[in-house]
């Protein structure tokens, strides 16, 4: 994994663009020793939206499985409780 300033991408975004892309790099940027954003493959993003679509599943399995969550609840209540 590459770590470069913010502002060195900024000057060579499309150079950055072709290292994630083509060459599979991970690059962290930062500004002022900080990390503050990431540039990855689309295959990276993908496999971590699929990795979070499953963490949502098992939750909501989860929270299906809990008798507490077998009342049903007025579409109204349900309003109300948001402010909508």
């Amino acid at each position: 994994m590459t770590k470069l300033p913010a502002s060195q991408v900024r000057k060579d975004f499309a150079e950055a663009l072709n290292k994630v892309a083509y060459q599979h790099e991970r690059i962290v940027l930062h500004r002022r020793g900080k990390d503050v954003a990431a540039l990855v493959p689309i295959e990276d993003l993908e496999l971590l939206e699929r990795l979070e679509d499953q963490l949502d599943i098992e939750a909501a399995d989860k929270a299906l499985a809990d008798p507490q969550n077998q009342t049903r609840i007025a579409w109204e209540q349900v309003k109300a409780k948001l402010g909508l």
